[in-house]
């Protein structure tokens, strides 16, 4: 599959223009390196391929944050060499333990940012290898400084080079993917309320919306590094994704009351909903600025047009139409203030409306797995520790290139389901490299004199590899042969290199990615249908933690990190066909959790109802351990006959209640709760209320 890849590439003209800006970059660095005669000018030339990136927003990013991350590791480097140095087995346990503590923490963080902390960490491991290597020469604190001068020469090149030369702003990429993002909610929206079979893969196309408002979360970081379109607008437009998380979940209720309807057969329903879905979709595409108070605004005719279609319909569909309403009405409160936020955003205001609930906090309320942060750190604790000690045991002059090789490796992947593929391109990459530095080093060095020769002759290695860099499913080949190639040449102002030396240094990398392949492979690598199952049980988890909320900022920033969860879901390519089910029912589970809020509100609303506060309460524990069970095991997809009974109980008593507005909302909740979250049909439920005996699995 990889061959045929490589031989099917052919690089645009924006990848060979990415790839020259690139080349002019590193050329740069390290021609500055030679002129401060540093001590690795390979680490600026290699930075430079590290760090590219054809959007200038993201190379500027990326250059403060590895600048922040190498300074970091530097002050870490000198606070333990000279009080350790003497105690190498010592040493090697808090070096490994650091690197894998580092790790852990930019696992947690999948923002940009966790770039600083992962860079902390084998920064420190690698200023730590050269300092032991070159002990007779430099000090410890000449290995720091030179480490951090050596990345300010690649990193500012690089900034120089991407915001000077043909830049392209990440700003013009986020808005149109905001664009693309409003414009497909909205054909959603005109493909579910509509009478036919309602399309089986509706929760992947929403699921496919809530990832990229992730994907666009994590660029909105990118705008403060940039003079381009949307510059300084990362807090609002991140709200912005927050808020379309609410209109996700509303067009998922909106898709499950009109699957009821279809099964309920009500007559006359296709031109009622074409009436109202033409009315919802001229009103919402009006070329208007839109002002706050235009949030509580609604079609014109859109209460006649329900209350039509209620009129025909029966008490229970009556009760599947309210719920429609409610969620039709919320669709067009929830989109409207996002397009009020993206209007405001693009105007440059980044006030956020009181009218709109702001759901942003502190830290952002996004899935992060521990688990795998864990197993990612405790590898790299393993992985640093092994390499190191096989070091020392050796006493191998190259052992430090294994050590580095083995430290970056055990970071720079971890943050994939599987590492292990992407370490094999690492060693095949490696090899093929270490042929490239023979050519170099052997071949055509020798008769290099001048600066400018040089330049010429690497030119090709960056024009391929670069060009590789900027298609995704190249990257890890171009960037193996790129930095691996520049690395492994090893250039200095005298250069000089022997047969020996460079089969050491060529093996000694590949052993270091082998060690990282085993160990992650042992201990760090799951399959995608793992790491769903895994993810799974958090969302059960967060369905039971919703039993205790209230409807407000809370409810919503925990709703956020549902949905979020259900995006990270949608990346994994998993194979098992219940798992499949079960991450299309998670998305539907999470757009009904505000039905279990209201329950429990309304029930709190009529104290003298004590009936209803018991048997209110006596739900939400068969709902706690059902989402416990679901915890444990995935299979069960449905509530048992018991919880549809305890159902059918609340139904009766809803009938009963005196104010008819808290009946219907009650009613509406208990209908959501079934569909929904149980994924008990219309029939099973309302069998229950009239005492016919339904079988429930």
């Amino acid at each position: 599959m990889l061959f045929k890849q490589l031989l099917a590439f052919r690089p645009s003209r924006l990848d060979l223009i990415f790839a020259c800006k690139t080349f002019v970059a590193g050329m740069l660095a390290l021609f500055i390196s030679f002129e401060l005669d540093l001590i690795n000018p390979m680490w600026s030339i290699g930075t430079v391929m590290i760090i590219a990136n054809p959007y200038s927003g993201m190379v500027s990013s990326k250059c403060v944050y590895r600048l922040v991350g190498t300074v970091a590791g530097a002050i870490i480097a000198l606070m333990l060499t000279p009080y350790f140095i003497n105690t190498p087995w010592l040493f090697t346990v808090i070096l490994s333990l650091w690197v894998g503590f580092a790790l852990y923490v930019s696992l947690l963080d999948r923002t940009p940012r966790s770039y600083v902390f992962m860079l902390a960490g084998y920064s420190t491991a690698m200023i730590v290898y050269n300092a032991i290597t070159y002990i007779d020469t430099y000090n410890i604190f000449d290995i720091a400084v030179a480490r951090v001068l050596e990345i300010s020469v690649g990193v500012i090149s690089t900034a120089v080079v991407s915001a000077t030369f043909f830049p392209v702003h990440v700003g013009a990429m986020i808005k149109q993917r905001v664009n693309k993002t409003l414009n497909d909610l909205e054909a959603t929206f005109e493909k579910l309320i509509t009478v036919q079979k309602t399309p089986e893969n509706y929760t992947q196309i929403l699921s496919v919306i809530t990832r990229d408002t992730s994907d666009i979360h994590a660029l909105a970081v990118h705008l403060a590094y940039e003079k381009g379109e949307l510059k300084g607008m990362t807090k609002p437009l991140q709200e912005m994704l927050h808020q379309v998380s609410l209109v996700v979940a509303n067009l998922v209720a909106l898709s499950q009351r009109v699957k009821q309807l279809e099964h309920m057969q009500l007559l006359n329903l296709a031109p009622h909903l074409s009436r109202i879905r033409q009315h919802s979709l001229a009103f919402l595409k009006q070329e208007k600025v839109l002002i706050p108070t235009d949030l509580q605004t609604l079609p014109r005719g859109f209460e006649e047009d329900f209350s039509e279609l209620i009129a025909i319909a029966t008490p229970e569909q009556q009760i599947v139409l309210a719920a429609l309403k409610m969620d039709v009405r919320h669709f067009i409160t929830n989109i409207l203030a996002v397009k009020l936020l993206w209007q405001q955003i693009q105007q440059g205001n980044k006030e956020i409306p009181t009218e709109i609930t702001a759901i942003t906090t502190k830290y952002p309320s996004l899935h992060r797995d521990h688990g795998i942060a864990i197993r990612g750190g405790i590898s790299a604790v393993l992985i640093t520790f092994i390499v190191t000690g096989a070091w020392i045991l050796s006493g191998w002059k190259a052992g430090f290139m294994m050590a580095q090789m083995g430290a970056i490796t055990a970071c720079i992947l971890t943050a994939l389901d599987n590492p292990v593929p992407v370490l094999r391109i690492f060693i095949w990459g490696s090899i093929v490299s270490a042929g490239l530095v023979f050519l170099y080093a052997f071949g055509i060095f020798p008769h290099v004199t001048h600066f400018w020769q040089l330049a010429l002759v690497l030119f090709p290695v960056f024009l391929v590899a670069v060009s590789m860099m900027a298609n995704q499913m190249l990257m890890p080949v171009g960037m193996v042969l790129g930095i691996n190639t520049m690395m492994g040449l090893n250039l200095h102002n005298k250069y000089s290199i022997d047969a020996v030396s460079y089969l050491d240094s060529s093996f000694a990398m590949v052993l270091g990615v082998l060690v990282s392949l085993i160990v992650i492979d042992l201990v760090r690598a799951v399959s995608p249908d793992i790491s769903a199952t895994r993810i799974l049980t958090l969302h059960y988890q967060a369905m039971r933690q919703a039993l205790t909320l209230s409807y407000g900022s809370e409810f919503k920033i925990h709703l956020r990190g549902m949905l979020d969860r259900v995006g990270v879901l949608n990346t994994k390519m998993v194979q098992n066909p219940e798992i499949k089910t079960s991450i299309q029912n998670a998305l539907i589970e999470s757009s009904s959790i505000i039905d279990l809020v209201r329950l429990q509100e309304i029930s709190h609303k009529l104290p003298e109802c004590i009936d209803l506060q018991s048997e209110v309460n006596l739900l939400q524990q068969q709902l706690a351990e059902y989402f416990q069970r679901q915890e444990k095991q995935l299979s069960l997809n449905h509530f048992s006959a018991q919880i549809v009974q305890q159902i059918a109980v609340l139904q009766r008593i809803a009938q009963q209640i005196d104010d008819e507005q808290l009946a219907q909302r009650m009613l509406i909740s208990l209908n959501n709760i079934c569909e929904s979250i149980g994924h008990v049909s219309t029939e099973q439920m309302y069998s229950e209320i009239y005492g016919v005996g339904v079988s429930h699995g």
